[in-house]
Protein backbone atom coordinates (compact mmCIF):
# COMPACT_ATOMS: atom_id res chain seq x y z
CA UNK A 1 0.00 0.00 0.00
CA UNK A 2 1.40 3.33 -0.98
CA UNK A 3 -1.21 6.12 -0.67
CA UNK A 4 1.20 8.79 -1.82
CA UNK A 5 1.30 7.55 -5.42
CA UNK A 6 -0.35 10.23 -7.51
CA UNK A 7 -2.05 10.29 -10.88
CA UNK A 8 -0.71 12.17 -13.86
CA UNK A 9 -2.82 15.25 -13.24
CA UNK A 10 -1.67 15.46 -9.62
CA UNK A 11 1.94 15.16 -10.75
CA UNK A 12 1.45 17.93 -13.29
CA UNK A 13 -0.14 20.16 -10.69
CA UNK A 14 2.72 19.56 -8.33
CA UNK A 15 5.26 20.41 -11.02
CA UNK A 16 3.48 23.72 -11.47
CA UNK A 17 3.68 24.30 -7.72
CA UNK A 18 7.41 23.56 -7.77
CA UNK A 19 8.04 25.97 -10.62
CA UNK A 20 6.02 28.74 -9.01
CA UNK A 21 7.08 28.51 -5.40
CA UNK A 22 9.83 26.15 -4.49
CA UNK A 23 12.86 27.73 -6.12
CA UNK A 24 13.79 29.74 -2.98
CA UNK A 25 13.87 26.48 -1.00
CA UNK A 26 15.98 24.36 -3.32
CA UNK A 27 18.72 24.24 -0.70
CA UNK A 28 16.50 22.35 1.73
CA UNK A 29 17.53 18.73 1.40
CA UNK A 30 15.83 15.67 2.85
CA UNK A 31 17.30 14.81 6.21
CA UNK A 32 17.03 11.81 8.47
CA UNK A 33 14.27 11.77 11.05
CA UNK A 34 15.48 12.85 14.46
CA UNK A 35 14.19 14.60 17.53
CA UNK A 36 13.88 18.27 16.67
CA UNK A 37 11.97 21.21 18.09
CA UNK A 38 10.08 23.84 16.15
CA UNK A 39 7.47 26.20 17.50
CA UNK A 40 5.79 26.37 20.90
CA UNK A 41 5.43 23.09 22.74
CA UNK A 42 2.22 21.61 24.24
CA UNK A 43 0.96 23.82 27.04
CA UNK A 44 2.65 26.94 25.69
CA UNK A 45 0.74 29.86 24.20
CA UNK A 46 0.02 30.64 20.59
CA UNK A 47 0.92 34.33 20.56
CA UNK A 48 -0.39 36.91 18.11
CA UNK A 49 1.25 37.41 14.73
CA UNK A 50 0.45 39.18 11.47
CA UNK A 51 0.02 37.49 8.11
CA UNK A 52 -1.25 38.46 4.68
CA UNK A 53 -4.39 36.92 3.18
CA UNK A 54 -3.52 35.21 -0.09
CA UNK A 55 -7.01 34.46 -1.44
CA UNK A 56 -10.64 35.45 -1.31
CA UNK A 57 -12.39 38.77 -0.83
CA UNK A 58 -9.80 39.89 1.74
CA UNK A 59 -6.79 39.00 -0.40
CA UNK A 60 -3.86 41.31 0.38
CA UNK A 61 -5.18 42.33 3.80
CA UNK A 62 -3.13 41.85 6.97
CA UNK A 63 -4.80 39.64 9.58
CA UNK A 64 -3.99 38.15 12.98
CA UNK A 65 -5.29 34.53 12.88
CA UNK A 66 -4.85 34.07 16.64
CA UNK A 67 -6.99 37.13 17.35
CA UNK A 68 -9.59 36.18 14.75
CA UNK A 69 -9.98 32.58 15.93
CA UNK A 70 -10.52 33.79 19.51
CA UNK A 71 -9.28 30.64 21.22
CA UNK A 72 -11.32 28.23 19.10
CA UNK A 73 -9.81 24.92 17.98
CA UNK A 74 -7.18 25.74 15.36
CA UNK A 75 -4.61 23.95 13.23
CA UNK A 76 -1.61 26.14 12.40
CA UNK A 77 0.58 24.69 9.66
CA UNK A 78 3.81 26.62 9.04
CA UNK A 79 5.27 25.76 5.63
CA UNK A 80 9.00 26.36 5.16
CA UNK A 81 9.24 24.47 1.89
CA UNK A 82 7.62 21.76 -0.18
CA UNK A 83 8.54 18.40 -1.61
CA UNK A 84 6.38 16.10 -3.67
CA UNK A 85 6.33 13.46 -0.91
CA UNK A 86 4.65 15.80 1.57
CA UNK A 87 1.65 16.76 -0.58
CA UNK A 88 -0.46 13.69 0.38
CA UNK A 89 -0.01 14.57 4.07
CA UNK A 90 -0.97 18.18 3.40
CA UNK A 91 -4.10 17.01 1.59
CA UNK A 92 -5.13 14.84 4.55
CA UNK A 93 -4.70 17.71 7.02
CA UNK A 94 -6.55 20.07 4.69
CA UNK A 95 -9.37 17.57 4.07
CA UNK A 96 -9.83 17.04 7.82
CA UNK A 97 -10.17 20.79 8.28
CA UNK A 98 -12.71 20.98 5.47
CA UNK A 99 -14.80 18.08 6.77
CA UNK A 100 -14.92 19.49 10.30
CA UNK A 101 -14.78 23.17 9.40
CA UNK A 102 -17.56 24.03 11.84
CA UNK A 103 -15.39 22.71 14.67
CA UNK A 104 -11.85 23.67 13.70
CA UNK A 105 -10.04 26.38 11.74
CA UNK A 106 -7.16 25.39 9.45
CA UNK A 107 -4.52 28.03 8.77
CA UNK A 108 -1.73 27.42 6.24
CA UNK A 109 1.02 29.93 7.01
CA UNK A 110 3.67 30.08 4.29
CA UNK A 111 7.12 31.49 5.03
CA UNK A 112 9.14 33.25 2.36
CA UNK A 113 11.92 35.81 1.98
CA UNK A 114 10.34 37.08 -1.28
CA UNK A 115 6.87 38.36 -0.28
CA UNK A 116 6.09 40.11 -3.55
CA UNK A 117 6.66 37.04 -5.71
CA UNK A 118 5.03 34.75 -3.16
CA UNK A 119 1.86 36.84 -3.04
CA UNK A 120 1.55 36.41 -6.79
CA UNK A 121 2.41 32.74 -7.05
CA UNK A 122 1.14 31.06 -3.88
CA UNK A 123 -2.58 31.44 -4.76
CA UNK A 124 -1.88 29.64 -8.05
CA UNK A 125 -0.03 26.90 -6.18
CA UNK A 126 -2.97 26.58 -3.78
CA UNK A 127 -5.34 26.01 -6.69
CA UNK A 128 -2.97 23.44 -8.14
CA UNK A 129 -3.27 21.21 -5.09
CA UNK A 130 -6.89 22.21 -4.41
CA UNK A 131 -6.19 23.56 -0.94
CA UNK A 132 -9.36 24.42 1.01
CA UNK A 133 -7.92 25.90 4.21
CA UNK A 134 -7.05 29.58 4.52
CA UNK A 135 -3.70 30.46 2.96
CA UNK A 136 -1.60 33.12 4.63
CA UNK A 137 1.86 34.56 4.07
CA UNK A 138 3.78 35.38 7.24
CA UNK A 139 4.62 39.07 7.57
CA UNK A 140 7.82 38.05 9.36
CA UNK A 141 9.61 36.57 6.36
CA UNK A 142 11.35 33.24 6.11
CA UNK A 143 11.92 33.00 9.88
CA UNK A 144 8.22 33.28 10.70
CA UNK A 145 6.80 34.92 13.83
CA UNK A 146 9.65 35.67 16.21
CA UNK A 147 7.92 34.35 19.33
CA UNK A 148 7.30 30.97 17.73
CA UNK A 149 10.91 29.84 17.38
CA UNK A 150 10.31 27.94 14.15
CA UNK A 151 13.03 25.63 12.89
CA UNK A 152 13.90 26.20 9.23
CA UNK A 153 15.00 22.58 8.92
CA UNK A 154 11.36 21.55 9.35
CA UNK A 155 9.48 21.69 6.08
CA UNK A 156 6.26 21.55 8.11
CA UNK A 157 5.55 22.58 11.67
CA UNK A 158 2.01 21.54 12.62
CA UNK A 159 0.48 23.00 15.77
CA UNK A 160 -2.94 22.17 17.18
CA UNK A 161 -4.34 24.60 19.72
CA UNK A 162 -7.37 25.50 21.76
CA UNK A 163 -7.95 28.48 24.06
CA UNK A 164 -4.68 29.82 22.63
CA UNK A 165 -2.70 26.92 24.10
CA UNK A 166 -0.79 24.37 22.03
CA UNK A 167 -2.19 20.87 22.47
CA UNK A 168 0.18 19.07 20.06
CA UNK A 169 3.30 19.92 18.08
CA UNK A 170 4.66 18.06 15.05
CA UNK A 171 8.06 19.30 13.88
CA UNK A 172 8.62 17.49 10.59
CA UNK A 173 11.94 17.66 8.75
CA UNK A 174 10.82 15.19 6.09
CA UNK A 175 7.02 15.07 6.32
CA UNK A 176 5.07 12.34 4.57
CA UNK A 177 1.89 10.33 4.73
CA UNK A 178 3.39 8.22 7.56
CA UNK A 179 2.86 11.23 9.83
CA UNK A 180 -0.86 11.41 9.07
CA UNK A 181 -1.97 8.90 11.70
CA UNK A 182 -0.44 10.80 14.64
CA UNK A 183 -1.63 14.18 13.37
CA UNK A 184 -5.16 12.92 12.81
CA UNK A 185 -5.13 11.56 16.35
CA UNK A 186 -4.24 15.00 17.71
CA UNK A 187 -6.87 16.69 15.54
CA UNK A 188 -9.57 14.22 16.55
CA UNK A 189 -8.75 14.71 20.24
CA UNK A 190 -8.81 18.47 19.80
CA UNK A 191 -12.41 18.56 18.61
CA UNK A 192 -13.66 15.70 20.77
CA UNK A 193 -14.11 12.92 18.22
CA UNK A 194 -14.53 9.55 19.90
CA UNK A 195 -12.73 7.75 17.08
CA UNK A 196 -9.89 8.79 14.82
CA UNK A 197 -11.11 9.05 11.21
CA UNK A 198 -9.45 6.70 8.76
CA UNK A 199 -6.97 8.74 6.75
CA UNK A 200 -7.87 6.77 3.63
CA UNK A 201 -11.36 8.23 3.72
CA UNK A 202 -9.79 11.66 3.14
CA UNK A 203 -7.52 10.38 0.38
CA UNK A 204 -10.36 8.57 -1.41
CA UNK A 205 -12.64 11.58 -1.14
CA UNK A 206 -9.98 13.88 -2.60
CA UNK A 207 -9.35 11.51 -5.51
CA UNK A 208 -13.05 11.26 -6.30
CA UNK A 209 -13.37 15.03 -6.29
CA UNK A 210 -10.33 15.44 -8.51
CA UNK A 211 -11.80 13.07 -11.10
CA UNK A 212 -14.95 15.13 -11.27
CA UNK A 213 -17.24 12.40 -9.95
CA UNK A 214 -19.47 14.84 -8.14
CA UNK A 215 -22.58 12.86 -9.00
CA UNK A 216 -21.45 10.30 -6.44
CA UNK A 217 -21.40 12.81 -3.61
CA UNK A 218 -23.92 10.92 -1.49
CA UNK A 219 -21.99 7.70 -1.92
CA UNK A 220 -18.76 9.41 -0.86
CA UNK A 221 -20.49 10.83 2.19
CA UNK A 222 -21.79 7.40 3.19
CA UNK A 223 -18.35 5.90 2.70
CA UNK A 224 -16.77 8.65 4.79
CA UNK A 225 -19.27 8.23 7.60
CA UNK A 226 -18.73 4.49 7.62
CA UNK A 227 -14.97 4.96 7.69
CA UNK A 228 -15.27 7.28 10.68
CA UNK A 229 -17.17 4.57 12.53
CA UNK A 230 -14.56 1.88 11.86
CA UNK A 231 -12.09 1.68 14.70
CA UNK A 232 -8.61 0.54 13.75
CA UNK A 233 -6.90 -1.77 16.22
CA UNK A 234 -4.34 -0.28 18.57
CA UNK A 235 -3.74 3.45 18.98
CA UNK A 236 -1.22 6.12 18.06
CA UNK A 237 1.38 6.65 20.83
CA UNK A 238 1.27 9.89 22.79
CA UNK A 239 4.92 9.81 23.84
CA UNK A 240 6.98 11.89 21.40
CA UNK A 241 10.01 9.59 21.54
CA UNK A 242 7.88 6.56 20.71
CA UNK A 243 6.30 8.46 17.84
CA UNK A 244 9.75 9.25 16.46
CA UNK A 245 10.85 5.62 16.79
CA UNK A 246 7.65 4.43 15.10
CA UNK A 247 8.18 6.82 12.20
CA UNK A 248 11.69 5.46 11.71
CA UNK A 249 10.42 1.91 11.93
CA UNK A 250 7.87 2.16 9.10
CA UNK A 251 10.25 3.67 6.54
CA UNK A 252 10.02 1.54 3.42
CA UNK A 253 13.77 1.91 2.80
CA UNK A 254 14.73 0.20 6.07
CA UNK A 255 17.00 -2.83 5.82
CA UNK A 256 16.36 -5.82 8.13
CA UNK A 257 19.25 -4.87 10.39
CA UNK A 258 17.83 -1.35 10.75
CA UNK A 259 14.43 -2.78 11.71
CA UNK A 260 16.04 -4.93 14.40
CA UNK A 261 18.12 -2.03 15.69
CA UNK A 262 15.07 0.22 16.06
CA UNK A 263 13.19 -2.49 17.94
CA UNK A 264 16.15 -2.83 20.30
CA UNK A 265 16.00 0.94 20.89
CA UNK A 266 12.29 0.69 21.63
CA UNK A 267 12.82 -2.18 24.10
CA UNK A 268 15.48 -0.19 25.94
CA UNK A 269 13.31 2.93 26.02
CA UNK A 270 10.16 1.27 27.37
CA UNK A 271 11.87 -1.09 29.80
CA UNK A 272 10.25 -1.02 33.23
CA UNK A 273 7.55 1.49 32.18
CA UNK A 274 4.13 -0.13 31.86
CA UNK A 275 2.53 2.93 30.26
CA UNK A 276 5.20 3.19 27.55
CA UNK A 277 4.98 -0.56 26.96
CA UNK A 278 1.23 -0.27 26.43
CA UNK A 279 1.69 2.69 24.07
CA UNK A 280 4.32 0.76 22.09
CA UNK A 281 2.08 -2.31 21.82
CA UNK A 282 -0.84 -0.18 20.63
CA UNK A 283 1.29 1.83 18.20
CA UNK A 284 2.87 -1.18 16.53
CA UNK A 285 -0.52 -2.91 16.41
CA UNK A 286 -1.95 0.11 14.56
CA UNK A 287 0.76 0.41 11.88
CA UNK A 288 0.81 -3.35 11.27
CA UNK A 289 -2.97 -3.33 10.77
CA UNK A 290 -2.60 -0.83 7.91
CA UNK A 291 0.50 -2.65 6.58
CA UNK A 292 3.01 0.14 6.96
CA UNK A 293 6.71 -0.57 6.62
CA UNK A 294 8.51 -3.41 4.88
CA UNK A 295 7.33 -7.00 4.95
CA UNK A 296 10.17 -7.81 7.34
CA UNK A 297 9.17 -4.91 9.60
CA UNK A 298 5.59 -6.14 9.74
CA UNK A 299 6.75 -9.66 10.56
CA UNK A 300 9.09 -8.47 13.32
CA UNK A 301 6.50 -5.98 14.53
CA UNK A 302 3.89 -8.71 14.93
CA UNK A 303 6.32 -10.71 17.07
CA UNK A 304 7.17 -7.57 19.05
CA UNK A 305 3.48 -6.90 19.82
CA UNK A 306 3.09 -10.47 21.12
CA UNK A 307 6.24 -10.05 23.20
CA UNK A 308 4.97 -6.87 24.86
CA UNK A 309 1.48 -8.31 25.35
CA UNK A 310 2.91 -11.33 27.15
CA UNK A 311 5.10 -9.04 29.24
CA UNK A 312 2.14 -6.91 30.32
CA UNK A 313 -0.04 -9.92 31.05
CA UNK A 314 2.68 -11.41 33.25
CA UNK A 315 2.60 -8.27 35.43
CA UNK A 316 -1.13 -8.47 36.07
Amino acid sequence: MCPEKSSADTHASFLLLVILYLAPFSGLQAQTQEKVFSGPQPGESTTHFDAIELRGDTQGETVDPILENAGNATTLVFVHGLERSMVPLMKVIDAFGERYKTKIKTEWVFLSDDPITSRQRLPIAGRSIQMKGRMLLSSDGIEGPGNYGLNKRCLLTVLTSKENKVTANFALIQPGIADAESILGALAALIGLEKIPDMHSFIDQERMTRRGMRGRGKEIKRKTENSDQQELPGAAPKDTQLIALLRRYIQRTNRPEQVDQILDEVRAYIEGNKDLQKQAMDGWTRVISVQYGTAFARQQGTAFVKEIKNLLESKE
